[in-house]
């Protein structure tokens, strides 16, 4: 295959040239056969297959049904929509319901219409019962190394980040322990300045929807937005989505941290891609009306907007920079769980996931492991 004329996405700009694919992989330039597919991206962005780190789920199915047709489901939308690796997470459950989910995700195979689920996100139950958000109480525990070593073995490995509130007990010894093993977040947390920079310096690496179900910054309270700012090896996620955080917001976060560190989420649940209804997230009631989705309470429950969308919303809405939003969604995310040696990067030799993205920033063509999806 070649993808001909597009403005190729290079890592930090965009550059006029064609794209190789060979098999399943990005190729030189004078390795696409004559005789290949060709795709057509005058006037178009080329850029990786989008990763998603965190969502739950899409088109009915959320990760947490525990059912290998869900999860079917969910990857091949994804895949519909250019992300072309999958990181989906659980919400707040007891152990055995987390064992049944995590095992069904790491039996699942998917078809070549579907996105690569590349790993799990636990984020729930290491939460703080004071920042719930939509995460169900009644679940919530203390931290367990070792029923996190017990999840991770149900999981095959999969699991590559995990949630927790660092001001609960216990929170620190298990960042210390677990550390290694998985990347940490802080999330759904009541923590201040200085206990998130003390579980940064035990080894957490990530803050879960930055500004969402956590202390908000203020000049006496920092809190923990700025504990993260101030490492230079962590990643914050946002959910651009036009309803969790407001563009000055979302430009307020690229500048501090840099688009190296920035990860853009969807936190997508099981409306997405439906119309508004009553769904449910968690085992509780969910109300979708557009992009707004909340419990009846008025809580917002996740999101019903796709990775792509988001992308869209923060150049269009926020005025983020195209460069700094595809790496915030593509190469940024694929580093922070590990599979950066294969996704992230339109580079010879990773993995052939790209996006044709036309002049609006709608997705125009898949390119999903070297096949042409749409």
């Amino acid at each position: 295959m070649l993808i001909k004329n597009g403005s190729v996405f290079n890592g930090e700009g965009f550059e006029t040239r064609d794209v190789a694919v060979r098999g399943d992989r990005f190729a030189g330039a004078e390795a696409a056969p004559a005789d290949g597919e060709v795709v057509d991206a005058a006037g178009c962005y080329v850029i990786p297959g989008f990763v998603d780190v965190h969502f739950h789920g899409c088109v009915g199915a959320d990760l947490c049904d525990g059912t290998d047709k869900g999860l079917a489901a969910i990857a091949r939308y994804e895949a519909s929509r250019g992300v072309t690796a999958i990181c989906p997470a659980t919400m707040t459950y007891p152990e055995d319901v987390l064992t049944a989910i995590v095992s069904t995700a790491a039996a699942h195979e998917e078809a070549a219409d579907e996105a690569a689920l590349v790993g799990i996100n636990m984020e729930g139950p290491f939460i703080s019962p004071d920042k719930i958000g939509a995460q169900n109480p009644a679940y919530v525990q203390v931290p367990d190394a070792d029923m996190m070593r017990r999840v991770q073995q149900a999981a095959g490995g999969l699991v590559k980040l995990v949630d927790i509130a660092p001001e609960e007990e216990g929170a620190l010894a298990f960042i210390d322990e677990m550390a290694g093993e998985m990347r940490v977040s802080i999330a759904h947390t009541t923590a201040d300045y200085d206990c998130a920079r003390e579980a940064f310096e035990h080894g957490a690496r990530q803050l879960t929807h930055t500004y969402n179900a956590m202390p908000s910054l203020h000049h006496r309270k920092p809190g923990p937005i700025p504990a993260a700012f101030e490492r230079d090896d962590v990643t914050a996620e946002l959910i651009a989505d036009g309803v969790h955080i407001h563009p000055a917001m979302v430009r307020m976060a690229f500048k501090l941290f840099g688009d190296d560190r920035m990860i853009l989420i969807s936190d997508s649940m099981r409306a997405t891609g439906l119309e508004d209804g009553e769904y449910d997230l968690g085992g509780q009631n969910v109300i979708v009306r557009g992009n707004l989705a909340t419990l009846a309470d008025g809580t917002i429950a996740g999101s019903a907007t796709d990775l792509a969308s988001c992308v869209k919303w923060a150049v269009r809405e926020a005025d983020v920079p195209l460069a700094s939003a595809v790496k915030a969604a593509t190469a940024n995310p694929a580093r922070a769980i590990g599979i950066d040696a294969d996704r992230g990067t339109i580079e010879e030799g990773k993995i052939a996931d790209a996006v044709v993205l036309d002049e609006n920033l709608e997705v125009k063509h898949v390119i999903l492991r070297g096949n042409l999806l749409k």
